[in-house]
């Protein structure tokens, strides 16, 4: 099998976990600055998150660049590393 597949599958995953993650904001009750105040942690911890993530992806589609064909030990290995990462 082409490394495309493999990469266009990971692309689909880490889409998915970022739009879950996207789902534990909640919306203030109030509209004014104050009312941010308590959402402040979940949001920092989103933005680290989703810079660990686009890390992730970065280095993972750099290195599905250079592969040319993925074998059986590849599929395995990669699930593997979702499965590490959630």
């Amino acid at each position: 099998m082409k490394s495309n597949r493999l990469e266009a599958f990971s692309d689909g995953v880490l889409a998915i976990v970022i739009t879950i993650m996207v789902l534990e904001f909640k919306v203030p009750e109030e509209v004014t600055l104050h009312a941010l105040i308590p959402v402040i942690p979940v949001f920092i911890s989103y933005v680290i998150s989703f810079i660990y993530i686009g890390i992730y992806w970065s280095n993972h589609h750099h290195l599905f660049q250079i592969t040319q064909k993925v074998n059986g030990k590849i599929l395995w290995a990669n699930y593997i590393c979702y499965f590490g990462y959630l």
